[in-house]
């Protein structure tokens, strides 16, 4: 019932006008006094509803004493809210006003960790070509079905994987040092690109119900989803190397990039990076 009230709503009815719409397909014709009692709701807004139902073509009353009303079928409901939508929907595509030609898509801050988990679910739902994602392994898993649909219908995933990172699926490349980047940070990097259309970098904090440190920014403006492609891309090449050079890269640059870091960041640095 309260689904069906909540649906009837998104078409255009309110609370009291799908009550009765329901009450009436229940039993009809029906009395005033009948459909208050089916619909459960008080008598004086009763005639009001079944009033304006009238006027939206959706009761029907028949001229007897009382006064008694029937519904029209559901089919006939849905297909003139569908006739009138499509109207609205032409109409506004013809004239709303064109945004013009240097419009920027914002760039949204979300904060809270379901909100965060909706919006990227939603991304990764649009992924059409290719996805590029940089993740902790605990918060893998929250993305980690999503993700395999993705690859199922055969989206490209190359993903930087923290803290021991283990997938069935996709091209991963094993970032070392999660903890002490994780400890540094304060929390676990989140960062997402998805077909050079859609773009995703924040933080979750390491602290379970830390909200005030817990945000991403999400963004369709190509030039900063560029700029969080090429982040994860440099990344990926760097573990790679890493990995084929391993001994090579130790001598030059010392056990964890020491030499490199202190040379970018300098000797005081107070947090690490990758």
């Amino acid at each position: 019932m309260t689904d069906l009230v909540e649906k009837l709503k998104e078409i255009g009815l309110n609370t009291y006008e799908a009550k009765v719409y329901i009450a009436l397909l229940k039993k009809y014709p029906a009395t005033g006094y009948e459909v208050a009692k089916l619909a459960n709701i008080p008598q004086s807004r009763t005639y009001d509803t079944l009033k304006a139902l009238s006027e939206k073509n959706i009761v029907v009353s028949a001229n007897t004493k009382p006064v008694t009303y029937t519904p029209i079928k559901p089919k006939q409901l849905t297909s003139n809210a569908l006739k009138k939508y499509e109207s609205a929907i032409k109409f506004l595509d013809k004239n709303l006003p064109d945004v013009k030609e240097d419009y920027n898509e914002p760039i949204i801050t979300i904060t809270g960790k379901q909100n965060i988990q909706d919006r990227i679910t939603e991304v990764i739902k649009n992924a059409k070509r290719e996805i590029y994602m940089e993740v902790w392994s605990q918060d893998f898993k929250i993305y980690e079905q999503e993700l395999l649909k993705a690859y199922n219908r055969n989206v490209e995933i190359r993903i930087v994987g923290y803290d021991n990172f283990n997938s069935r699926f996709g091209l991963i490349f094993e970032h070392a040092f999660a903890r002490d980047i994780e400890m540094s940070l304060g929390g676990r990097m989140i960062i997402l690109a998805v077909d050079d259309e859609e773009g995703v970098i924040g933080k979750v904090s390491s602290l379970k119900n830390d909200i005030s440190d817990t945000n991403i920014i999400w963004t369709k403006n190509k030039g900063i989803v560029f700029i969080i492609k090429e982040f994860i891309v440099h990344d990926m090449y760097l573990i790679d190397v890493e990995e084929n050079l391993v001994e090579q890269m130790k001598y030059i640059y010392g056990k964890g990039f020491k030499r490199l870091k202190d040379k970018v960041l300098g000797n005081n640095a107070t947090y690490m990076i990758h």
